[in-house]
């Protein structure tokens, strides 16, 4: 499996703040790839430095074969970004802005067909200023998504969307990555980055901290299990390594159906917060 972005060892001061302080990332072609961290943490910086937005201090970073450093206007066509925040032209409809940025790509994809994936088809020749703030950044999405590119970076792409919106933009990102489109994707959502992302990479302190698959990521998979029931009107809880024995217990002890019986392991949220308080 090739390797779309590489980086060791970067850093990168503002001043007497060390944003990131030797980060090593290896991440697929094809692969959706979550960067997870606080705010502060430095995970914005590393992503901008990929883009090519912003420079670093030390390092080597490669990005679809070139460092961003030195970018191309070649380079730049292949990759797709959608910003935090982004500054739409409010007098332009949907329509008019989504063609227009499509003249800059060479492989542009179809402009109506991109406005009716993001699910804005009836809201196409309406002007921008016009429009919510969760349906700006759907045309934010667009833009990102209009030059057919190899690589895609989002951050934070899904905020101000409603519980529809967000599915329906998760159907994006999965159609993408089937189309073999790498995906870097920053975002405050765990349960955006456990159904979108094959892999997670957990940042703070401007450093690596865990990563790995989410079902896995921090012991996940080996934590202890937590079964729950109901016990004469109270709710009992028993953390245990083998829960399978555990609820066969449960069962001979209640002849049969176990009330309110639960059994889970630790959520991704639990581990990222054990992950990012964890003292350095």
């Amino acid at each position: 499996m090739t390797t779309a972005v590489r980086v060791r060892g970067l850093t990168k001061r503002y001043g007497d703040v060390q944003a990131v302080g030797g980060i090593d990332l290896d991440i697929r072609t094809g692969e959706v790839f979550a960067i997870l961290g606080p705010n502060g943490a430095g995970k914005s910086t590393t992503v901008e430095i990929l883009e090519g937005y912003r420079s670093r201090d030390s390092g080597e970073v490669s990005v679809l074969g070139v460092d961003p450093g030195t970018p191309t206007r070649e380079w730049r066509s292949r990759i797709g970004v959608v910003l935090q925040t982004a500054n739409d032209v409010a007098e332009a409809t949907v329509r008019e802005t989504v063609r227009h940025f499509a003249r800059y790509y060479p492989r542009a994809e179809d402009p109506d067909e991109v406005i009716e994936r993001v699910g804005l088809t009836e809201k196409a020749d309406k002007r921008i200023r016009q429009l919510s703030g969760g349906q700006r950044r759907r045309v934010d999405v667009a833009l990102g998504v209009i030059g057919a590119p190899e690589l895609l970076f989002l951050d934070e792409p899904t905020t101000g969307f409603d519980p529809e919106a967000r599915r329906r933009f998760w159907e994006l990102i999965r159609s993408l990555a089937l189309r073999g489109t790498t995906i870097v994707l920053t975002t405050h959502y765990l349960d955006e980055a456990e159904a979108l992302a094959s892999r997670v990479s957990v940042v703070a302190g401007g450093r690596v901290v865990a990563e790995g698959e989410p079902a896995t990521l921090g012991g996940r998979a080996s934590a202890k299990a937590r079964v729950s029931w109901s016990d004469g009107g109270e709710r009992r809880t028993l953390e245990t390594e083998t829960p399978t024995r555990t609820v066969l217990e449960l069962t001979h002890r209640f002849d049969g159906e176990v009330p309110e019986l639960t059994v889970t392991r630790p959520s991704l949220e639990e581990v990222y917060l054990q992950l990012v308080e964890a003292p350095a």
